[in-house]
């Protein structure tokens, strides 16, 4: 199995444990570390950070939102990361949700789909060092050209609805999803895969980000069923919860309850839907559940507890 790792960026614990997490993962020899941003740390700022560190693995920036970063700015950001660091850069960019976008950042997510196409056909020429020249419905670049070194960064596009995985197919490398079954992961997979067939492309490698634990405590099942309240009401979600058995607790998210009721009624099954959490043989079971159903990059996000700070004891257990 190829195994990567994502920074969790947990809210219940401190910020500066990703530093660690990113760390550990470098020295037990994944090659590749996600440097998301969520409520704490600059993406750009936190990968820089981290890489400093690093020796080994590589750095996948992202996802970034396409409503809230374009393309100058995380081209910019990217080669910035690979000329500091001095390791290899990739990005991802996805539509994020109405929460960040709307809410936090105060931007219109109109139009989202429609951004993250055009995001990602401007990028690319912008990541090889060429100079811009792209006008599109929500998003522009016009002659900007990096002065630092061209990354050569490799494109991820976060994908769950039809519209981003077409996307993924026209113009990503890579696809990844989130918090998705091995059975929702399969059929994304076979989704960009098709599409990409359909267009004569070939297809993108398709990841998967999966909430993991070894000897997952009560703690870290939890913080997976926290992590879960914002989504069981999202379109796609929400069918894939539907069709695990879960429909009562859709229902229940669809009705908007306060937050508290909700995760109190998520159940920990939930969690083993979307997630990797037992011990070590049941973990590696689990993870290879997702690449028989044709996901080829794992990347694994480990839980974060007071028993396994940083995650550091699953990084460990679950080393290349």
């Amino acid at each position: 199995m190829h195994l990567e790792v994502s920074l969790g960026l947990w809210q219940d614990r401190p910020a500066e444990e990703a530093l660690r997490t990113a760390r550990a993962a470098d020295e037990y020899g994944y090659p590749a570390v996600w440097v998301g941003e969520m409520a704490t740390y600059d993406a750009f700022a936190l990968a820089t950070a981290a890489g400093l560190g690093m020796t080994r693995a590589s750095l996948v920036l992202g996802p970034f939102a396409v409503s809230v970063r374009d393309p100058m700015m995380i081209a910019m950001g990217a080669a910035s990361v690979a000329a500091l660091t001095g390791r290899p850069v990739s990005v991802a960019i996805g539509t994020s949700s109405a929460v960040l976008v709307e809410e936090w950042h105060g931007r219109s997510r109109a139009g989202a789909a429609t951004a993250l196409a055009e995001t990602a056909e401007a990028l690319g020429p912008l990541l090889a060092g060429e100079r811009s020249d792209f006008t599109g419905r929500h998003v522009r670049s016009r002659g900007y050209r990096l002065r630092l070194p061209a990354p050569g960064a490799e494109l991820t596009v976060a994908a769950f609805g039809p519209s981003a995985v077409e996307t993924a197919a026209r113009f990503a490398s890579r696809m990844v999803v989130n918090l998705v079954s091995p059975e929702a992961a399969g059929e994304l997979a076979a989704a960009v895969r098709e599409a990409a067939h359909r267009i004569g492309r070939p297809a993108p490698r398709v990841a998967a980000w999966i909430p993991t634990a070894v000897d997952a405590d009560r703690a870290a099942i939890d913080q997976a069923r926290r992590g879960l309240v914002g989504y069981l009401a999202a379109p796609g979600y929400a069918r894939m919860f539907e069709q695990a058995g879960f429909g009562d607790i859709v229902a229940l998210a669809r009705s908007r309850p306060h937050p508290r009721e909700l995760l109190a009624a998520v159940p920990d099954e939930m969690v083993h839907t979307i997630g990797a959490f037992g011990t070590r043989d049941e973990v590696t079971a689990r993870l290879a559940a997702y690449v028989k159903a044709g996901v080829d990059d794992l990347v694994i996000v480990p839980s974060s507890t007071d028993r396994d700070p940083a995650g550091v004891g699953t990084l460990a257990a679950l080393r290349p």
